[in-house]
């Protein structure tokens, strides 16, 4: 099942069911107003919704005409986002380029973001200085229902509702100064983007295991392949994020988790999911970075697509702006 937001002139948009190719969509306002109402009485929804699907897909039901780029993101706003940095190779690039001690931790690395808003697939994106330092990562995340305090793992799994493919959006002059304040990111990370489908875990088939999206995530930078890394290297599964996030709070319906910036370890093939990255790997391959950072005007494109290449999630085409 693939779930998306239309505008409708509230701040959290009219829920939709899309089809399978992302081609028709039609309203699932009679089951739940939007996609929050949705997920935090999934129990009944959830079902609902999966028949609706299910009429949509057999032509029980006349959809309309679907463009990914008109829709929201399908949670405009959202109770929580909680980031993870799951892939070791990204950390292990930034430590061997720029002489950083390793995080000695056996835990999940994760931090709270800005939740209260998230960007369309299509929305340019407002940013005040090039000299911020303005980069992309590629992401995915799942958005769970109500988790309850110190689940495990294995039943963290029944709590991952939906799937999505998101743009964190990172401001790196500015990161290195609030990391030295112990107190974490707010200047440094404005609001994600998030591509136009929130799909449910069996939509992706074999492609989904261990709590993984085993994809490609295409990346073009001002129309050039930047990277098309998989998700399949994460050190944690998303249940056991889900599980670290919860170990001492119940998590609300809503929450979305993310997977922190898709790495390989084949990062000459398969390229890098952000700029940071790539300047790292310069400095390790040149002793100098080569590799600027985004200005106004630049776009990129982020795409997952299923083994026979046709989009899961709908694309993420963004500008950046000056704000």
């Amino acid at each position: 099942m693939k779930l998306a937001t239309h505008p409708n002139g509230t701040p959290d948009g009219e829920l939709v069911i899309v089809s399978t190719d992302l081609s028709r969509a039609v309203s699932a306002s009679g089951i739940a107003a939007n996609l929050q109402t949705a997920l935090e009485n999934w129990a009944q929804a959830g079902p609902a919704l999966g028949r609706l699907a299910e009429d949509l897909a057999a032509g029980r039901v006349d959809g309309d005409a679907f463009d990914p780029l008109a829709a929201l993101a399908p949670l405009p706003r959202a109770w929580q986002w909680l980031d993870g940095s799951a892939f070791p190779m990204h950390g292990e690039l930034m430590q061997k380029a720029f002489n950083l001690p390793p995080i000695e931790t056996d835990r999940p690395l994760m931090y709270q973001g800005l939740s209260d808003r998230f960007l369309a697939p299509s929305e340019p994106v407002p940013l005040p200085s090039e000299e911020d330092g303005i980069d992309f990562e590629g992401e995915f995340g799942v958005i769970v229902d109500a988790v309850p305090m110190g689940i495990t793992p294995e039943d963290a799994r029944e709590h991952i509702r939906l799937i999505v493919q998101i743009n964190d959006w990172s401001l790196r002059t500015i990161a290195p100064i609030e990391m030295k304040t112990g107190f974490g990111w707010v200047q440094a990370k404005p609001a994600c983007s998030m591509a136009a489908a929130a799909i449910t875990p069996d939509e992706l088939g074999g492609a989904w295991r261990e709590g993984r999206v085993c994809l490609p995530l295409e990346i073009d930078w001002n129309g050039t392949r930047f990277g098309a890394a998989r998700g399949d290297e994460m050190e944690f599964g998303f249940h056991e994020l889900v599980a670290h996030a919860a170990r001492t709070r119940d998590l609300v319906a809503g929450t979305i988790i993310g997977s922190g910036t898709v790495s390989n370890t084949a990062y000459a093939e398969a390229g890098s999911s952000c700029i940071s990255e790539r300047r790292a790997i310069d400095m390790i391959e040149f002793g100098e970075i080569r590799t600027p950072f985004m200005a106004f005007g630049d776009t990129i494109r982020m795409n997952a697509r299923d083994g026979a290449g046709h989009s899961i999630f709908g694309a993420i085409e963004q500008k950046i702006v000056r704000a």
